[in-house]
């Protein structure tokens, strides 16, 4: 049975508030498992079937005979490191057949961290308040390898914060205690990124549709594109203008002499951020 996840609205800053669970972030990817008549179903956030992908997640450890739908994120965490590498689960996610999905279990068990109850025993629990949720969670379901409940911090997010900066993982969740489970993105669910920042130097920008060309690495490949709010084109432009080294079809090049403020979650094995956002422009004095 797939359910429509509840998503997560973004604040900026962490905070404490006594209406509130926090839990840690976790680098992987949305999932809700099913076990319905015995029978093991999983599905991506947006209805995709990935239950191929995961067979060390088919036994289920709830109560013999309850059927369930749980909501959570699975991910990958490198022993070595105590880090999740979101790379190494998009591996594992992209494999189809059964040699390579067997190999990359065995390499790279995935995690299943469960930190909410939708179905359980044919009724649907939804309109439960979540911490009448989190009680049925942790009645039902044990934990073993494979399947954790999420760590919950009572009203002390700027404590969890810190920790999860001390330890360079994603950032937190915020819920509300008295927060009902709705599909589709609601104020009662809040995320707080632990972002990571870069000056980066721009080497052009996109003729149409415009935007920054910032380079991150050395490689060719190491170059990105960054959308920047319409006001602060102008001084850019004004600036640029005498920096100007070449064009081709798509792009104007210049000398990097200007940086952007980026921020990012994390950077793949390619040292790339993932999803970088622009945050400010860095122009010298002359």
């Amino acid at each position: 049975m797939f359910i429509s996840p509840m998503l997560l609205e973004e604040q900026e800053e962490p905070f404490d508030d006594d209406r509130y669970l926090f839990e840690p972030k976790i680098d992987g990817h949305r999932m809700i498992v099913s076990l319905m008549n015995g029978k093991v179903q999983m599905y991506t956030k947006h209805n995709n079937i990935c239950t191929g992908q995961y067979p060390e997640l088919f036994h289920v450890p709830v109560k013999p005979g309850c059927d369930v739908v749980l909501d959570g994120e699975v991910g990958y965490m490198n022993p070595d490191t105590g880090l999740f590498e979101f790379d190494t689960l998009l591996e594992r996610f992209k494999q189809r057949k059964g040699p390579k999905i067997l190999e990359g279990r065995l390499k790279w068990p995935v995690r299943y961290f469960v930190f909410d109850i939708l179905h359980a025993d044919g009724a649907d629990v939804r309109g439960l308040p979540f911490v009448e949720r989190m009680a049925l969670l942790d009645d039902i379901l044990t934990e073993n390898e494979y399947y954790k409940k999420i760590i919950r911090v009572n009203g002390r997010g700027k404590v969890l914060f810190e920790a999860i900066q001390q330890l360079n993982l994603e950032g937190i969740v915020a819920k509300r205690k008295d927060s009902l489970y709705a599909s589709g993105q609601t104020a009662g669910w809040m995320k707080i990124m632990n972002y990571q920042y870069e000056n980066v130097p721009i080497v052009g920008y996109r003729k149409k549709h415009f935007a920054l060309l910032g380079q991150v690495t050395d490689q060719p490949e190491g170059r990105i594109e960054l959308a920047m709010p319409a006001v602060l084109r102008r001084s850019f432009h004004s600036t640029a203008k005498g920096m100007i080294t070449g064009e081709d079809r798509n792009y104007i090049y210049m000398e990097p002499q200007i940086r952007a403020c980026i921020r990012y979650r994390s950077k793949n094995k390619n040292g790339l951020p993932r999803a970088p956002e622009f945050v400010d422009l860095i122009i010298k004095a002359e």
